[in-house]
């Protein structure tokens, strides 16, 4: 009987982190199923949950919000299984995905990791696959000059290659990986330099260096609810989203590239703010203007330098 923990690190979302947890227990098959959740100081009554509703859950309550990263490497350092899942709270997952995992981690020895075909809880698919960033992606994801470049992107994101096909890809996005213990034991769990974003990009790049295939696999399937816990803080998302980008170059790409990246990005916030303010004061939707050149200016402020920068 396969053996699989599952590492779930969970923020402030008790009601998903519900959902999840009865969606793993109805999916568990014949594994032999080890879950554990690691609550990074949740405000909303999450730990009471946990310890009323699923006594097998392992709960791990931390007493500060100690990052994606690390919450994973508190789990992954507890976890027993031969797999090992890292499970976003906001996902459910469906019908028999976690054994199917399993059974093409077990028929494929050489991958090192393996996510499902993520789905909106509308039941549209998910981006979830990626190629590794190049500069270009970097000045165009997630900045105001993502509109003006749909190739990069597209070419990003993975979108030319069919959604319903197993392939090898470059990375998956984090809300559902699973690796054989055998890949953690070799390369470690993830970069804690990353507070949040960026660290699935970081340990997929690191399972391909050492020599291991990282696979999307779309016949198991789990539903994800996006960015649930980032909405609850938009400021530190911006902050933690771009600083994790420029920790990402500043390792594979060198200092100079990073510096560019981080100089490029500040004017892009100062440009922002400054387009923010101009429009609040044409009284053009006075209180989203203001809230928006707050956190702006709170992003500038910040300096987006990384840890280790």
């Amino acid at each position: 009987m396969p053996a699989l923990s599952i590492i779930i690190v969970n923020w402030n979302v008790r009601d998903l982190l519900r959902d999840c947890l009865r969606s793993i227990d109805a999916g568990r098959s014949l594994l032999d199923l080890e879950v554990i959740v690691v609550d990074a100081d949740s405000a909303d009554g999450s730990v009471a949950m946990v310890q009323a509703e699923f006594p097998w859950v392992r709960l791990i309550p931390c007493y500060e919000n100690v990052g994606f990263p690390r919450g994973n490497n508190i789990g992954l350092a507890e976890a027993s299984g031969d797999f090992l899942l890292l499970l976003n709270p906001d996902t459910v997952v469906q019908g028999n995905a976690l054994g199917m995992m399993v059974d093409f981690l077990r028929e494929h020895p050489d991958v090192g990791a393996v996510g499902p075909q993520l789905l909106n809880p509308d039941g549209s698919i998910q981006s979830s696959r990626r190629r590794f960033p190049t500069l270009a992606t970097a000045f165009f994801e997630s900045t105001w000059l993502e509109s003006l470049a749909p190739g990069i992107l597209r070419r990003y994101y993975a979108l030319d290659l069919p959604d319903d096909e197993t392939a090898d890809v470059d990375w998956l996005t984090g809300a559902c990986i699973m690796a054989p213990r055998v890949v953690y034991e070799q390369i470690g769990g993830l970069d804690e330099g990353y507070f949040m974003y960026s660290e699935e990009l970081d340990w997929c790049r690191r399972i391909k260096q050492a020599g291991w295939r990282v696979a999307y696999y779309p016949a198991a399937r789990v539903v994800h609810h996006v960015g649930k816990s980032s909405d609850q803080a938009v400021t530190a998302r911006h902050i933690n989203f771009q600083r994790a980008k420029l920790r990402y170059f500043r390792k594979y790409h060198g200092r100079v590239v990073a510096g560019v990246l981080r100089c490029f990005l500040l004017a892009s916030y100062a440009w922002q703010l400054a387009l923010e303010g101009a429009k609040g004061l044409l009284g053009s939707k006075p209180d989203l203007r203001r809230q928006r050149v707050r956190s702006y200016y709170d992003v500038l402020r910040s300096g987006l330098r990384p840890a280790g920068y």
